[in-house]
């Protein structure tokens, strides 16, 4: 046990810049607290001390602000920065090394008693205000937005952002030596992306109707080029109007 805390303190080091001592991170996180409340219950649960289980949850929630289902899987090194207004459902799976910050949602979408709450596999940062619903899976190392609302399954390694959430990029490693990347502010915009490609798309049409008046031979290899701008710039547009990202 006391091993087990003492890694949830160096994970609290590692992952805020805004640690000083361990008295203060003993006493000061609320996200540490939180899950140390969630490993009492999670074990009544197993034990099939059910309501006792959900009564420890409910007084962790009092206490932190932050509401993790006994009934949920957490991996090690997992770390909630803030925390306040967090949920995490009942068949919620977190693998190793995950992040959550404030306000995080991990919600079912049925009222079926089955697998109906994310999994979040190993490395998965998820960004103040998001909420992740349904039976999905976000990929290893994948980054969410905040404030974004994740509804189908992710790829490793991607960066998610948007209502509904969508992939506009791919992640290098996001923790390294236990710290995670911490460029929140250096995210994409998918908006401006699209638009930047209606323009190439109008330009092309622009470019044809100029050179109705060219010599031929020179126009049928134009027009062969432009066929092929035109096609690859409104496949882009339809696949972010489809939700799939630039």
């Amino acid at each position: 046990m006391f091993s087990t805390i003492r890694e949830d303190i160096r994970t609290a080091f590692d992952r805020d810049p805004a640690a000083r001592s361990t008295w203060e991170v003993l006493t000061c996180y609320p996200g540490l607290h939180a899950i140390w409340i969630y490993r009492v219950a999670h074990s009544c649960w197993k034990h099939e001390f059910f309501w006792f289980a959900r009564w420890i949850s409910h007084a962790g929630r009092w206490l932190t602000g932050i509401e993790i289902h006994p009934g949920a899987t957490i991996g090690k090194h997992f770390f909630i920065d803030h925390g306040m207004g967090i949920v995490i459902g009942e068949t919620t799976e977190i693998g190793d090394g995950v992040t959550l910050y404030h306000g995080v949602t991990l919600g079912g979408t049925t009222w079926q008693k089955k697998k109906r709450h994310p999994t979040l596999e190993d490395g998965v940062i998820i960004g103040a205000g998001a909420k992740v619903l349904g039976a999905i899976t976000i990929g290893q190392q994948s980054r969410v937005g905040a404030n974004s609302v994740v509804l189908k399954d992710i790829p490793e390694h991607s960066t998610v952002i948007g209502i509904p959430g969508m992939v506009v990029g791919k992640t290098e490693s996001l923790i390294e030596d236990g710290r995670i990347n911490l460029d929140h502010h250096q995210m994409p915009d998918p908006v401006a992306q699209v638009l930047r490609h209606m323009l190439t798309l109008i330009d092309d049409v622009n470019e044809r109707v100029d050179g109705f008046h060219a010599d031929e031979k020179a126009d049928n290899a134009k027009d062969s080029r432009l066929n092929k701008d035109m096609c690859k710039e409104h496949q882009k547009v339809e696949d972010f109007l489809g939700g799939d990202g630039i």
